[in-house]
C-alpha cells in the first residue's frame, strides 16, 4: 500500500471497506471495540459488511462514540488529526404525536425475510430486501432477520417514507422492523426521484431496454436500487442505469452475479451503463 494512502485521515463517513484498503489490520482495531467485527477478518463476509457500513455506523453497531472510533483507527495509522467535530448527529429515534418513540405495529401483518445465511456465506442480499420492500402492501410490515445491525438501511427506508426498529437478539442475531406510519400508510405513495424513467436526454433505444435514473440519490441506494431491478430484469432486456459518476462499487457484484455492461460517459455530465445478462 502506497505511503500517501495511508495518510489520509479516517472520517465517520468513510466506508469500512476504504479504510480496510489503507491498510487491513486496522480490522483488528474494529475487533477490539466490538468482537462481532471479527467476522470481518472472513473476506467473503467482508465483501457485504465492509462495502456498505460507514465507520459512523460501525460505531453505532459496537455501540461506542463515533469520535472515540474515528480517533483510534487514526492512531493506528500514525495520524492524530483531530476530527471529532467531523461526526455526523446521529438521528433522534422516531417519535409519535404525544412524543412517545416510535414502536412496530404488533397487530400488523408480518413479511419476514431472513438473510442471515446470505450474509454468513458472503452474499449480498440487498436486492432482495428492496424486493420485499417493494413488495409489502401499505399496513404490513417488513421483519428482516441479519447477523448485524443494518444501519446503512435505516437511513434509505426513511427516505421512502419507512419508519424502522431493531433489537438485538444475540450479537450475530438481529431483528429490525421496516413499516410505514399510519400519516404516510393512508397517503398514496409520492413519485420517487430514482424510479424507472426515461427524460428527454435519455429515452430508452428501444422496448427491451428499460432505463433506471438514480441521480441525487445517497449511496448505497443507487447501488442497491440497480440490484433490485435486476433482480426482475426480463430475459433478453438491458438495464440502463443513470448516474451522475462512474459507479464503481456496483462493476464486482455485476460479474458476480454473471451480467456484463458497457459505460458510456461521452455526455460529461451524465454517466449511463447499459447493463444484461451475459451468455
Amino acid at each position: 500500500m502506497a505511503e500517501a494512502t495511508r495518510q489520509i485521515p479516517v472520517t465517520p463517513l468513510d466506508t469500512v471497506s476504504d479504510v480496510l484498503s489503507r491498510d487491513e489490520s486496522l480490522v483488528e482495531v474494529l475487533v477490539q471495540f466490538a468482537p462481532h467485527f471479527a467476522k470481518l477478518r472472513n473476506r467473503a463476509l467482508r465483501r457485504v459488511m465492509a462495502r456498505l457500513v460507514t465507520i459512523e455506523q460501525a460505531a453505532r453497531i459496537a455501540n461506542v462514540p463515533a469520535d472515540r472510533l474515528v480517533r483510534r483507527l487514526n492512531e493506528a495509522l500514525g495520524l492524530s488529526t483531530e476530527i471529532a467535530d467531523a461526526v455526523p448527529e446521529t438521528p433522534a429515534p422516531a417519535r409519535d404525536r404525544a412524543g412517545q418513540p416510535v414502536a412496530h405495529p404488533t397487530s400488523a401483518p408480518i413479511v419476514e425475510l431472513d438473510v442471515r445465511e446470505d450474509l454468513r456465506a458472503g452474499r449480498e442480499p440487498f436486492s432482495r430486501i428492496m424486493s420485499a420492500v417493494g413488495g409489502l402492501c401499505t399496513n404490513e410490515v417488513l421483519l428482516l432477520r441479519t447477523i448485524f445491525e443494518p444501519a446503512p438501511l435505516f437511513g434509505v427506508l426513511a427516505k421512502r417514507g419507512f419508519a424502522s426498529e431493531s433489537h438485538a437478539d444475540a450479537p450475530d442475531d438481529w431483528s429490525s422492523w421496516f413499516w410505514r406510519p399510519e400519516s404516510q400508510a393512508s397517503e398514496p405513495p409520492a413519485a420517487e426521484s430514482a424510479a424507472i424513467s426515461a427524460d428527454d436526454a435519455l429515452v430508452a433505444p428501444d422496448e427491451s431496454t428499460i432505463v433506471l435514473d438514480v441521480r441525487g440519490l445517497e449511496p448505497p441506494e443507487p447501488l442497491m436500487r440497480t440490484l433490485a431491478a435486476l433482480e426482475t430484469l426480463p430475459d433478453g432486456y438491458v438495464l440502463q442505469h443513470v448516474n451522475t459518476r462512474v459507479p464503481q462499487l456496483l462493476f464486482p457484484f455485476l460479474a458476480e452475479r454473471g451480467f456484463a455492461c458497457e459505460v458510456d460517459e461521452s455526455r460529461g455530465h451524465v454517466v449511463t451503463v447499459r447493463i444484461w445478462r451475459a451468455r
